[in-house]
């Protein structure tokens, strides 16, 4: 599979700063796959070891730090020449050797010569369990599941990614109906690589969802074994929540939601942990549309998402064909699923803030506030093609400097104030 983030590990290759590379993100979403890909193509040889559970590198750094012997030792375990420029080095599940993440700082240092990358499932709640990657020492990409467009390409249809990417609405627009089939087949099997591949090896929608289901068991297993029996609750409590809490009138997250009487003081670990997993996105409530964003947060009103569409509805066990169709049950909830979708593709886009809105006394809310680059865009979410923006349009006029974006089924149209951006189009529409 194709995956966009190729293009950030060629640019860091390519980089003369480059630093030892530190790729973070949840487990399932292809980061192994990625770097082993990006090794065979970029470089003469790829020396990988998986650190998970393995004897032979256990104390790799625990003894010192002395690059001859460590690269010494992962030559003779992989059996690869280790050459500056021309071989990568993969260390996958760093977080499980010990002083794995300090090491980075001496390949840094000591052998910026070589190429080394590093990646691991959970890195962000070990980071905050108190060995982490040096600031200043290492670069960080992020990976995501597939977006829609890296699902397109994945099942066969490049030249509608092409499309897409060339902003020609004309065309698009003749495309509609192609479209907005594939994004309802998306919606359904989201973009965990593996999902994606059962759907292309076996067009059966019950197939997709056992690997779903499966790959929700695995998260379950890691909150089990990650996290003390206490907080194991407490995480469970907050991820099961997710898809009531989506489907609130307002989606904001209430803590009296997941129990009567819930407190932030009993839930807020809870949610840095599935934060630091991967497993959600956090998008907090800004009180003033201005630049930069992050100035105007308020941290304690917030909107929790799920990272993957496909894994929301397996977790909200919502049967497929409802969500495959466009005449289904989903009626309150399609909302929901349908900004589930939206953060999740824009979260993929660099140099972006994402935040929604409310007025103090909550009279006026926006689904979105984003922030990318130097503006600052308000944006609804449709689930179809209702095209009724009062909220929008009574933001935009209190806010004349500011245009307005509405995603929705409905084809591009620019009205001045706002622009409608189909769905399947916003992936793509700030590249």
């Amino acid at each position: 599979m194709k995956r966009n983030a190729e293009n950030q590990l060629i640019a860091w290759k390519n980089n003369p700063h480059r630093k030892p590379l530190v790729v973070m993100g949840a487990r399932q979403v292809g980061k192994t796959y990625l770097l082993q890909q990006f090794g065979n193509n970029h470089y003469a040889h790829v020396a990988y070891i998986n650190c998970d559970n393995n004897p032979s590198v256990a104390n790799l750094f625990a003894e010192d730090y002395d690059m001859e012997r460590i690269l010494l030792v992962i030559g003779a375990i992989t059996k690869v020449p280790i050459i500056a420029g021309k071989t990568l080095i993969i260390l996958d599940e760093i977080q499980e050797l010990k002083n794995g993440l300090t090491a980075l700082k001496y390949f840094c240092e000591l052998a910026p010569q070589h190429h080394i990358a590093v990646a691991g499932s959970l890195l962000g709640i070990t980071m905050h369990q108190g060995e982490s990657a040096p600031v200043g020492k290492v670069d960080i990409i992020n990976m995501h599941p597939l977006t829609f467009t890296e699902f397109l390409d994945a099942i066969g249809h490049e030249q509608l990614v092409h499309i897409l990417k060339s902003k020609d609405w004309k065309t698009i627009q003749m495309l509609k109906q192609e479209y907005i089939k594939y994004l309802r087949i998306y919606y359904f099997v989201g973009g965990m690589p593996e999902a994606v591949l059962q759907y292309v090896e076996t067009r059966d929608s019950m197939s997709v969802r056992d690997v779903q289901n499966n790959i929700l068991t695995i998260y379950r297993s890691d909150m089990s074994k990650h996290a003390s029996p206490q907080e194991v609750v407490r995480i469970t409590q907050v991820w099961q929540s997710i898809p009531s809490q989506l489907a609130r009138e307002n989606n904001k997250f209430i803590y009296g939601a997941i129990k009567s009487g819930g407190r932030a003081r009993e839930f807020e670990l809870a949610i840095q942990w599935l934060q630091d997993a991967g497993l959600v996105l956090r998008v907090n409530r800004a009180t003033k549309p201005n630049l930069p964003l992050k100035f105007y947060e308020d941290l304690s009103a917030f909107k929790l998402y799920l990272l993957d569409t496909g894994l929301l509805g397996a977790l909200a066990n919502i049967p497929p064909e409802q969500i495959l169709t466009k005449d289904n049950e989903l009626s309150a909830s399609k909302g929901a699923f349908t900004e589930n979708y939206v953060v999740t593709q824009i979260a993929t886009t660099r140099d972006t803030t994402m935040c929604y809105f409310s007025n103090d006394n909550h009279t006026l809310e926006i689904d979105m506030l984003l922030q990318e680059r130097s503006n600052i865009w308000p944006i609804e979410i449709k689930a179809e093609e209702n095209l009724r923006s009062k909220s929008l349009s009574t933001f935009v006029k209190n806010n004349p400097n500011l245009i307005g974006l509405r995603f929705s089924m409905s084809d591009y149209r620019d009205q001045g104030w706002m622009r409608n951006i189909p769905l399947y189009a916003c992936a793509t529409y700030f590249i």
